[in-house]
């Protein structure tokens, strides 16, 4: 994944100003009216006027100076405050894609990267858990394949995915991946009672929370490795188990019920 520094103004009650309307400001100093900047940024000639309107209640002053009708028709042109936005938000963006590339170097041999920690912070997912690892092996089946993601140094969940999937998404040893699973997909279980069953990822770990709701409640794991694992279960059923802060648990997942995603 490319990352690349962006920023906006904004402000309560206001419509933010982005490298967007930014364009489109550049576009009004440089054609010389709102009708050919709208043009020029493929908008139409009402939102280019409503853009204009958010940023001046943004910044409460007039950034462009209109002029209507006459001989030889009407223009615009930037007031200096609108030359100063534009100035200054170049500058801006430009710190922040310095401070960027200062950062890589820096993370260097700890294992992280720029575009490791702006991923967690872009991806959106309905997933609870989004466990990120690396790609241990990949074992290849006439129509679906086991894809082994080590998450840490004690634990390896293994999810099946198709043939395509493998093929499509590049999924090789040693690439990064992130392993999506739904809350309700995780079974909890004791750790002794969970030593004997059929589901293929076993994980283990320690209650850190156990929140009740009327109907269910989330229990939360600490699996290791700075990672936790979330499950939704029945009332009743966390009553019955006794799950508490501090108490060890183990996970049970379905190898199926694990989506993989990669940058």
């Amino acid at each position: 994944m490319v990352v690349e520094a962006r920023l906006s103004f904004g402000a309560d009650n206001a419509s933010p100003v982005g490298r967007e309307r930014i364009r489109l400001l550049e576009a009004v100093g440089r054609e010389g009216s709102i009708s050919a900047a709208a043009r020029a940024t493929g908008i139409t000639y009402k939102a280019a006027w409503d853009a204009i309107d958010a940023m001046n209640n943004l910044f409460g002053r007039p950034l462009v100076a209109a002029q209507t009708g006459g001989r030889r028709g009407g223009g615009a042109t930037l007031t200096e405050e609108g030359l100063r936005l534009v100035q200054t938000f170049h500058r801006l963006e430009a710190e922040l894609a310095r401070a960027l590339r200062v950062l890589e170097p820096e993370l260097a041999g700890t294992g992280l990267s720029a575009s490791y920690l702006m991923w967690g912070f872009l991806m959106r997912t309905s997933a609870r858990n989004a466990l990120r690892g690396t790609i241990a092996a990949v074992t290849d089946g006439a129509v679906n394949a086991e894809v082994a993601l080590t998450l840490s140094a004690t634990t390896t969940l293994t999810a099946i995915v198709t043939r395509d999937s493998v093929r499509e998404l590049g999924l090789i040893p040693g690439r990064e991946a992130t392993a999506l699973i739904k809350s309700s997909f995780v079974i909890l279980a004791p750790i002794d009672e969970a030593r004997r069953t059929s589901v293929r990822n076993r994980v283990e770990g320690v209650v850190t929370r156990c929140e009740r709701g009327a109907v269910n409640s989330e229990v939360t794991l600490d699996i290791g490795g700075g990672k936790t694992l979330t499950a939704i279960i029945t009332r009743p059923s966390a009553e019955a188990l006794g799950f508490r802060p501090g108490m060890p648990a183990c996970a049970l997942i379905d190898a199926a019920h694990i989506i993989l995603a990669i940058d």
